[in-house]
């Protein structure tokens, strides 16, 4: 069983926990989670897209010129698409690009990616964020002090305001809130920061949220 070290905002050692087999030591599913990051990112997609037709374009009504006798081509309107200002063959239109996952499917693509941090030893563990107010220096100094490297995810609790406004000016830090726990962002981040009480087990329903729906949903 992988054990973690929970330290204080100083860096000091408090103890130690057992991460839960069944959320951070699991075989990770690449083709899974490679699925559900792709369905992540097509929902963002605005799908806004849009090119008017032949039908859609101003003018062309009037044929051009007489359909014999002036040794040109042929042309019933001069908004078909391969004339200047005619309309698009086949251009991109409104659409949805959101993809229907299975919740079961998320859930092994989250559990994959949090065995695979895991494994990595890049998961840790806070005792709690003891911000009396928002203090940008001093979350920089306890970043460095837990020793966290590249790229941080950072996972707190919703009301913890000061706790995120002190980590959302940094560089390369990235805040989630324990909600709002997905794929793509454990993915792309090289250390992710829980504290003792927001970290995911089997029975809490962390260790089963799904991506947001509105920003990176599957």
């Amino acid at each position: 069983m992988n054990k973690v070290d929970i330290k204080k905002t100083d860096g000091a050692k408090s103890g130690s926990i057992d991460l839960d087999e069944d959320i951070f030591g699991i075989e990770p599913n690449v083709a899974v989670m490679h699925q559900v990051v792709n369905a992540q990112l097509a929902t963002k997609r605005s799908g806004t897209h849009s090119t008017k037709t032949r039908a859609e374009v101003r003018g062309g009504g009037a044929k051009p010129w007489k359909q014999k006798g002036t040794g040109r081509a042929r042309a019933g309107s001069s908004r078909i698409p391969h004339w200047r200002g005619g309309g698009i063959a086949l251009g991109p239109k409104p659409r949805d690009y959101s993809q229907r996952t299975p919740k079961k499917m998320k859930r092994l693509a989250l559990r994959s990616a949090l065995s695979d941090r895991a494994s990595s030893n890049s998961i840790f563990v806070v005792e709690s964020w003891d911000f009396e107010a928002p203090n940008t220096k001093a979350a920089k100094i306890a970043l460095e002090s837990i020793g966290t490297e590249g790229k941080v995810l950072i996972i707190v609790d919703n009301q913890d305001l000061n706790t995120q406004k002190s980590f959302r000016n940094l560089q390369d830090v990235n805040i989630l809130l324990s909600d709002q726990l997905n794929v793509f962002d454990i993915l792309v981040s090289d250390s992710i920061v829980f504290t003792k009480d927001n970290l995911p087990t089997s029975n809490q329903s962390a260790a089963t949220s799904q991506p947001v729906e509105n920003t990176e949903e599957a």
